[in-house]
């Protein structure tokens, strides 16, 4: 019933070898850029110039929506970022905008089309799956909160994105960007490079001009590494500003949804219409105070200004380009009146990532048997035990290239109520938090910490899976805490970011630094689809 609106791209994946061997065939031939039918109109174009474009007459929500459909169709098979279109997206723009016409806009986002990440449920005729063939055909009973929020809000739900399969908590040895469903996401500005994850079709169509604005989720990194390796905006929020409910789910004291954007404004301009308290998440009831609906007055672009930042330098050293960028976008925080603590350290920060697995391992096995449960008898899968066994016997198809061993020590875990789990929330909240993140921005008055998100995009690689070397989002993430990454620079045509990040709730704070530092440097570059890094 779903195959003709699902994107094919099995026939793709038989033709461009695991590493890419097929695409660097072609880039040692002198080929370095994928042949593209003609130029695209709504290339790097903002909400606030789609607003404009529609208010003025010279676009509807309905031609937007056709040449983003347009571009998937011409670019997507080399991307492999979208798993399955809106069969219904033209007809929601057309009505969209009768509505404009006799009402007026419902807000920014009426009209712009945004795609979301395939664990994020609708009630629609898309399909709901994490990238699993165990969820094929999966219709939840009704949308997550957050696809709600974005209905209400006017946006045109275009697509559901690739993603590494069940957010990438399955294996020790996966390639991020992979699924059962989708395959091998690509990186757009090297194809042969990984787009990491888990949130990597979401990246990939943002940066890629496949869409206006997209949604990801992270519970550590899932939205901070694919924005940084495909050089766009991320927003991993304070957890509990966005609604987790009908969103597939791996631990709930560390998983939220973000915004992932080209530009700073218009992952604000998103993240003011997913924000909101949702009874079906208690978590959300501290938003009621501390959360906004409208974050663009924050947008300040001499937000740097006066700021206290504390220079994470224990976050360098893995890579001396890396480095160096670093160093250079430090003497730009410091030309734009940043006060710099240079350098600081999280107190504690090593002994997080035990302790936090530990977290993620018991929360996944109690919080996606509760999410399976909720799909009713007519599921596959009903419990993690089912989806593992799954698995198995279909392991030509959902374990080509690595395993499930994280899913098989999840399942060998005990009830919430386990000693062992109890310890380990303990120790993760008091070392991120009090002695953690708090401590340090306590004692050097600071508004914000700052380092780099991660590396150059590395080789896909479904021999040995990934070889990511180095990233800052742990503390943040552990934490629950905050933190938005953006383009720093480039290095051999691979961008890499920069992430701020601090207490719970300074969204507005570190909204209005990255802002001021994104107008300062103003880095990003649209990608150019090259089948290779250029020596």
């Amino acid at each position: 019933m779903r195959k003709n609106n699902q994107v094919d791209r099995r026939g793709f994946i038989g033709s461009v070898a695991a590493g890419g061997i097929g695409l660097q065939a072609s880039a040692r031939a002198g080929d370095r850029q994928i042949s593209r039918s003609k130029p695209f109109r709504l290339e790097e174009t903002t909400i606030t110039d789609l607003q404009k474009k529609m208010q003025a007459g010279e676009l509807s929500a309905e031609s937007i929506t056709k040449l983003y459909l347009d571009r998937i169709k011409d670019l997507d098979p080399h991307l492999q970022a979208i798993i399955e279109l809106n069969p219904e997206a033209l007809g929601i723009a057309k009505a969209l905008d009768q509505e404009r016409k006799a009402k007026g806009p419902r807000g920014p986002l009426h009209g712009i089309p945004v795609v979301l990440k395939d664990n994020i449920d609708t009630h629609d005729k898309m399909t709901t799956t994490a990238g699993s063939l165990a969820l094929e055909g999966s219709v939840p009973a009704r949308d997550a909160f957050v696809a709600g929020k974005l209905r209400n809000a006017g946006a045109v739900l275009l697509a559901k994105a690739n993603l590494s399969e069940w957010a990438n908590f399955r294996s020790d040895n996966s390639s991020s960007g992979w699924s059962g469903r989708g395959g091998q996401c690509r990186n757009p500005y090297a194809l042969d490079r990984n787009p990491c994850g888990s949130s990597s079709g979401s990246a990939v169509a943002v940066s890629a001009n496949l869409c206006a604005v997209a949604v990801g989720t992270e519970t550590n990194g899932s939205i901070m590494c694919p924005s940084n390796a495909n050089g766009i905006v991320g927003i991993k929020p304070t957890v509990g500003l966005v609604s987790r409910s009908g969103i597939i789910p791996i631990a709930h004291t560390q998983d939220t949804a973000g915004p992932m954007a080209r530009t700073v404004a218009d992952a604000a301009i998103l993240l003011g219409a997913m924000a909101g308290v949702d009874t079906a998440d208690k978590a959300t009831a501290a938003s009621q105070e501390r959360g906004r609906s409208d974050y663009t007055p924050f947008l300040d672009p001499g937000g740097l200004k006066g700021a206290r930042i504390g220079v994470a330098r224990e976050f360098l050293g893995f890579h001396p380009e890396v480095d160096r960028l670093m160093n250079e976008a430090v003497a730009l925080l410091k030309k734009e009146g940043a006060i710099l603590v240079d350098p600081v350290e999280i107190p504690e920060r090593r002994e997080l990532g035990r302790h936090s697995f530990q977290v993620l391992l018991y929360e996944f096995k109690a919080d996606l048997n509760a999410y399976l449960a909720s799909l009713g008898p007519g599921a596959r899968v009903r419990n993690l035990e089912e989806l593992i066994r799954f698995n198995d016997e279909h392991r030509d198809r959902e374990m080509p290239y690595f395993g499930q061993e994280i899913f098989i020590k999840a399942q060998e875990k005990g009830p919430l109520t386990t000693q062992e789990y109890l310890d380990s929330l303990e120790k993760c909240r008091v070392l991120s938090r009090e002695k953690g993140i708090d401590r340090v921005m306590e004692e050097k008055k600071l508004d914000a910490l700052v380092a780099p998100t991660g590396g150059p995009a590395w080789l896909i690689d479904l021999v040995n899976g990934d070889s990511s070397s180095g990233g800052s989002s742990s503390p943040a993430a552990v934490a629950g805490y905050p933190n938005i990454t953006v383009p720093m620079g480039y290095f051999r045509g691979l961008p890499v970011g920069i992430s701020f990040f601090g207490r719970a709730w300074s969204e507005p704070a570190l909204i209005k630094i990255a802002y001021s530092f994104e107008q300062a440097g103003k880095v990003r570059k649209p990608p150019q689809l090259l089948t290779t890094v250029a020596l």
